[in-house]
Parts: C-alpha cells; sequence; structure tokens
C-alpha cells in the first residue's frame, strides 16, 4: 500500500486552501498594481478586489488561455530543439548517402507520403 493513500482526505482542503490563498494574493496584487498605475496614468476609475479578481480572470482568459497547452514557452522551446537535431541529423544523412541511396528514400517517401519532396523544386522554375 503507498504512504499516499492513507493520506489522500488531508490533501483536497489543503489544495483547496492554496488555491483560495493564490487567487486571494492575485487579486490584491492586481487590485494594488491597477490602484497605484491606471487611475493617475490614463484617468480610469480605482478598482476594488472582486474586479481586480474579475479583470485577473479575463486576462487569464483572453491572453493566457486555460492551461491546456502544455507546458508554455519552455515546451515549444524543446520543440524547437529537437526539430533542429532531427533536421540536423537527417541532413547529415542526406549528405553521406549516395545517388542510388537518395532515389530509394524519395522512393520509399513517394510510397509512404504520397508526394516527391523533389518535385517542388522543378515546379518552381
Amino acid at each position: 500500500m503507498r504512504p499516499f493513500k492513507k493520506y489522500w482526505p488531508l490533501f483536497a482542503p489543503i489544495v483547496l486552501l492554496s488555491f483560495a490563498l493564490f487567487v486571494f494574493v492575485g487579486g490584491e496584487v492586481v487590485k494594488l498594481l491597477w490602484n497605484s498605475l491606471a487611475p493617475p496614468l490614463f484617468g480610469l476609475p480605482v478598482l476594488g478586489f472582486w474586479q481586480a479578481i474579475g479583470l485577473l480572470a479575463l486576462c487569464r482568459i483572453l491572453f493566457g488561455g486555460f492551461g491546456f497547452h502544455g507546458g508554455g514557452q519552455s515546451s515549444g522551446r524543446m520543440t524547437n530543439r529537437m526539430a533542429d537535431r532531427m533536421a540536423d541529423r537527417l541532413a547529415d544523412r542526406w549528405q553521406n548517402m549516395t545517388p542510388e541511396e537518395r532515389e530509394r528514400f524519395r522512393q520509399r517517401v513517394r510510397e509512404r507520403c504520397g508526394f516527391d519532396p523533389g518535385t517542388s523544386e522543378g515546379k518552381a522554375e
């Protein structure tokens, strides 16, 4: 038996309390920043706590999504690095292929994917 299973009923209240604390702190930070910057600079009205929570939620929806995008920018950087490494490996292998091996590779791509990577070069002229 895992030790976590014994304590899972205690875990839910801690998570809920942490979420409530996060929302409260986030709302207060937004309220303080808005009220110290927006009214003096732009003549906008002063916000209350619940308006700041609403503004925070609206900004999250409009600019941050709902958090289901797989990890944000760090994940995108990792994916780009992996794609760059794969492209470099393919380019190295291509350079080391004989013309016969290249033609066999093209033929396999045609059979599997239904297109020829070499025909786009000839049609562009």
